[in-house]
């Protein structure tokens, strides 16, 4: 066979390999896999350890419990608020006509009054009549707003709802014992408005 020829332009494309190129490469190899060790440790060295991590629970619970004592709080304030504001309404209504009985109550006293003057003659029989029948509507009205009379006659006195006017001695009658009421007196829904003048029997 004919020998193959060369082509000059093959000539031209072969480089030799010399002993510093090849080392050249073996230590790019080498710096590449060093890098590629030194990555792991890299990210390793970036997270937190576990000390580190426990405080941060420790503080976010804290926070989380702090806020939540803090609505708890909030809650308890507006429930108490709403809760003064339904007593002050409740308030409002049960006692919202209190100047009007007091202005009511001289009336009552006038005409009860005016029934004793009466007495039992027959004379004047009609007037009295007329008079308790007066008294006897005014005192329902007042009644269905929850204004009740305080007559203690023959109770034991009660410094809470009655007022001493003087003290007298009753044979017969324990000590402290109602003798005579000189003017009755008033609640409001169980709240006085008008304490009872009255006698007492001494000890």
């Amino acid at each position: 066979m004919a020998e193959q020829q060369k082509h000059p332009a093959d000539e031209t494309l072969e480089t030799p390999v010399t002993e510093d190129s090849a080392a050249q490469g073996v230590d790019a190899e080498a710096q590449a896999a060093d890098n590629a060790s030194d990555a792991p440790e890299a990210d390793a060295a970036e997270l937190p350890d576990a000390a580190t991590l426990a405080a941060d629970l420790d503080k976010a619970t804290a926070e989380a419990e702090a806020l939540r004592d803090q609505m708890l709080r909030i809650q308890a304030e507006a429930q108490n608020v709403r809760r003064r504001a339904e007593q002050d309404v409740e308030k409002a209504h049960k006692f919202g006509v209190e100047k009007f009985a007091n202005e009511m109550l001289p009336i009552v006293d006038s005409l009860e009054r005016a029934v004793e003057a009466c007495g039992e003659d027959e004379a004047n029989k009609a007037i009295r009549e007329g008079v308790e029948m007066t008294l006897n509507m005014l005192l329902s009205g007042l009644g269905k707003f929850s204004i009740e009379p305080v007559d203690p006659q023959g109770e034991a006195f009660d410094p809470a709802l009655h007022q001493a006017m003087s003290m007298v001695e009753v044979p017969g009658t324990a000590a402290n014992t109602v003798v005579a009421v000189v003017q009755k007196g008033y609640t409001l829904s169980g709240r006085l408005l008008r304490p009872a003048m009255v006698m007492v029997a001494k000890g």
